[in-house]
């Protein structure tokens, strides 16, 4: 197979670190550009790049000398790390000159005609890009905790309908980026504000979950009410979210738990190169998901359930961990790029 030329965005910060390691020997894809902030400018990208994963620099990228957001670029497809104090013109920008722009952003994620995407959930959202005013476009993921949420109410949103959701995250340090939060104000504490994140969550999630319609994308109706939480965990975002079903007969724990283990969507019946088999995993243990224990499986693309039970003012309660940086962010980027082409809908 003759793999896609992409440039990463931002390749030198926590998303595109992650970025680079992922796309280091996809299948689809070859990375030939990296681009990063103008002190970078013409540096070797292990020069430039202060590596925070758990392996060294890919030996293919290494070496390879960075550019600048004011270079034209030849890949067709672009990854997007940006920070989101530069992100929206630059990938505007980039989307007018006929790239395809997959950014984890968060710029453009409520855009009306920019799609925003978890492929298993709502890959007919991809239509929308027919409505944008770019030679390219731009599809965006969502914020981490609102990925991990939206892929487990969709399921149970199709089988019972939904009233209402609450919930409330326990974010990883990593979803700061680099340097994160001050080891003052993070270590034996927990900071119950990130900002723009509770308005994230509960605005996504009803576009992620509404639908297409002739004058666009109406959101889902049912509100989402969200608590953030940041605390001393390096990776993994945990979510304690109470369920309110639509459905007058409530359904039972059982049932519940069989909707989200047999759930699949698209990139699991095309074999997407970056999916997993098994996109929820419902733990049975009293003490799972845990970070440390569980957000490492299946390459950090899994969106991990625990403590199913009865809720006495909604209907039912659980615990929901997913990797931010992977599932939640670059992973995320790469498994919407691979579903685009698997729809026919490359080149634009």
């Amino acid at each position: 197979m003759n793999r896609i030329p992409v440039a990463v965005l931002g390749a030198t910060g926590t998303v595109g670190q992650q970025f680079v390691s992922l796309l280091d020997n996809h299948r689809q894809f070859r990375i030939v550009e990296l681009v990063a902030s103008p002190r970078n400018e013409g540096k070797r990208y292990k020069e430039a790049c202060n590596w925070k994963l758990n392996h060294s620099v890919p030996d293919s990228i290494a070496d390879m000398v960075v550019k600048t957001s004011d270079d034209p670029l030849s890949a067709p497809i672009l990854f997007s790390g940006l920070d989101n104090s530069v992100a929206g013109p630059i990938e505007e920008r980039y989307a007018h000159q006929g790239h395809v722009v997959i950014s984890n952003a968060s710029n453009h994620r409520m855009d009306p005609d920019v799609p925003l995407i978890i492929p298993e959930v709502n890959p007919d959202h991809f239509s929308l890009v027919r409505r944008q005013p770019y030679r390219g476009a731009i599809i965006t993921n969502s914020n981490c905790s609102t990925m991990f949420l939206s892929m487990v109410l969709a399921p149970l949103k199709a089988a019972f309908g939904i009233k209402s959701i609450h919930v409330t995250t326990m974010q990883a340090i990593s979803g700061a980026g680099y340097p994160g939060v001050p080891a003052m104000d993070i270590l034996s504490n927990v900071i119950p504000y990130i900002a723009g994140e509770e308005e994230k969550m509960e605005q996504e999630t009803q576009k992620i979950l509404g639908s297409i319609g002739a004058s666009g994308l109406e959101p889902a109706r049912f509100p989402v009410s969200a608590q953030c939480n940041r605390v001393p965990v390096y990776d993994g975002h945990t979510e304690t979210v109470v369920v309110d079903f639509e459905t007058p007969d409530k359904p039972d724990i059982d049932r519940v738990r069989e909707v989200l283990t047999e759930f699949r969507g698209l990139p699991q019946e095309k074999r997407l190169y970056s999916a997993p088999r098994q996109p929820i995993i419902v733990l049975d243990q009293n003490d799972r998901p845990q970070p440390r224990r569980d957000v490492y499986r299946d390459n950090g693309m899994v969106t991990f359930v625990g403590r199913l039970r009865r809720d006495p003012i909604g209907d039912i309660k659980m615990v929901v961990l997913g990797h931010n940086t992977i599932r939640g962010a670059a992973g995320a980027s790469v498994l919407n790029a691979e579903a685009f082409i698997a729809l026919d809908y490359f080149p634009v």
